[in-house]
Formats: structure tokens, sequence, C-alpha cells
């Protein structure tokens, strides 16, 4: 079933299943196969739905599953900026349908939701490479624990169920799509410091214990906010270092300890 809504540039053009192994997976299928910008793949559940490096993201009913495909023709290297600009466009959704969710929501780098530190909602991004080097399509793969906060071993969960009444899936889609339309119109208009600025606000306090991992190497240090262009900032005592890729946990981590990752 599908239905319009404000988009950028025409209209969302959403899709509604009841099921789905992933919602992203059938975004980047359609992007293929040539699909416009502004599809919308909401699923009340997910069979297959995907985490960073191929973790599981669980999906159970009543918890958001949503998908969207953008073609930005933007240079790859934003592609970083892209994942923080989906976050400050959930926990902003988030708090625009359950107001009282203020001051208990923060993000941690580049755009997992965290309710009083334990992991409520995360955001993957998948890309393609288009000529001379900008993207020829965007996936926003959006879940977050609405309902359900499914039991991980590795990673303390939540959901919004554990404040209030949680909202409907469709009622937090519905706040998404909006808030994004008004980042994408900032972005153009204003360039990136906005968002930027706006993720710090959303964001654990500068000197929040961190520890990042890359590969086998965990750097662990102080938060010192974010680069111009989104990088993460730590500061490891021997110098403020910049960062654009890697699992961030809270607190200290040792070669051991699991990764804690964006959805």
């Amino acid at each position: 079933m599908s239905a319009p809504a404000p988009g950028a540039g025409g209209v969302w053009r959403i899709e509604r299943y009841e099921s789905l192994p992933s919602t992203s997976d059938l975004c980047i299928a359609r992007a293929h196969a040539g699909e416009a910008a502004g599809l919308v793949v909401l699923a009340g559940r997910q069979s297959g739905g995907r985490g960073r490096a191929g973790r599981v993201w669980l999906s159970p009913p009543g918890n958001l599953a949503l998908s969207l495909l953008l073609r930005p023709e933007t240079p790859l290297a934003e592609a970083g900026q892209w994942a923080l600009v989906a976050g400050v466009t959930l926990i902003e959704a988030l708090l625009a349908v359950l107001p009282r969710a203020a001051g208990r929501l923060a993000l941690k780098w580049p755009n997992d939701v965290m309710l009083e530190g334990d992991k409520l909602a995360g955001i993957l991004i998948d890309s393609a490479a288009g000529a001379a080097g900008r993207m020829a399509w965007l996936v926003l793969g959006f879940g977050a624990n609405l309902a359900t906060a499914p039991e991980l071993a590795e990673r303390p969960t939540a959901a919004l169920a554990g404040l209030a009444p949680p909202p409907s899936p469709e009622t937090l889609a519905a706040a998404l799509l909006e808030r994004l339309d008004a980042w994408q119109a900032v972005w153009r208009e204003r360039g990136f410091d906005p968002l930027r600025e706006t993720w710090l606000r959303h964001a654990h306090p500068l000197g929040t214990a961190l520890s990042l991992i890359q590969g086998a190497r965990p750097v662990t240090g102080r938060f010192a906010g974010l680069s111009p262009t989104g990088a993460l900032l730590l500061d490891t005592g021997d110098g403020i270092e910049g960062f654009s890729t890697g699992d961030v946990m809270l607190g200290t981590a040792s070669r051991s300890a699991p990764q804690v990752v964006s959805k």
C-alpha cells in the first residue's frame, strides 16, 4: 500500500508491509532497479534486519523498522555527515512524539539514540558510488525500540514503553519524515554547521568517557566534541584525536569487550 507524504523535491512514497526480511534490503534492491528518491519502506516486523558489520537487528512488532531511499548526488566523503543528520532527525522525531522523554534521550556517535545510557534506537546507512565520486543512492535504515526492548547479551537495551504508552511506528515515521525534510533544507541553505551544533546539544556531555574500537585497536578517552566535518574527537590523554569510523561504547573497554554499534 502506498500513500503520499511531504518530501523534499516531491512526495514521500510510503509502502507499508506486515513483515519483511529487511526494509533496507528492499530499498537497496529498488535503488538498483532505478527507483526514484523518496521511497519509504515501513514494516510491522523484520525477520532478517541488519546491523552494522552484518550484525542482527531485532525488530519485533510494535517497534519501528523503516528505511528510505535518497539520491542526494553529494560527495561520497559526506556519508559520515549523513549519519549525523539521520541521528538528529531520529532523536528529534522521538522527542516530538513523546515530549516527556526530554532530558532522558541522548545521541552517541554517530547516531545511536540512548535512553539513560541504554540503547533505544540506531541507524544503518548503505550507499553506492556514482559518477565523479558522488553518491548514486543512499539508504537510511531506522530502527527504534518503541514497544519492546529485545534482550541482547552484548549491550543493555531500552524501549519507550518504559516511559509511557509508546507511539505507533506510523506516528513516529510521520514525525521522522517531517524532521528529515526540515534538516535537508537547513543543510542546503546554511551548510553543515547547524547540524553539527544540534547534534552536540543532543549528545552526552563533553568529557564523557568513551571507548572506540577499530578492528583490534581499542582507543579510550573522553568525548571532546566533533570536528567541522563530523568526525568524533577524543581526548586520549596524549592529545585530541579525530576518528571517522569505529564502534563506540560509553565508558572504557578492553580488547575483549563486546562492541556496541549503531543499529
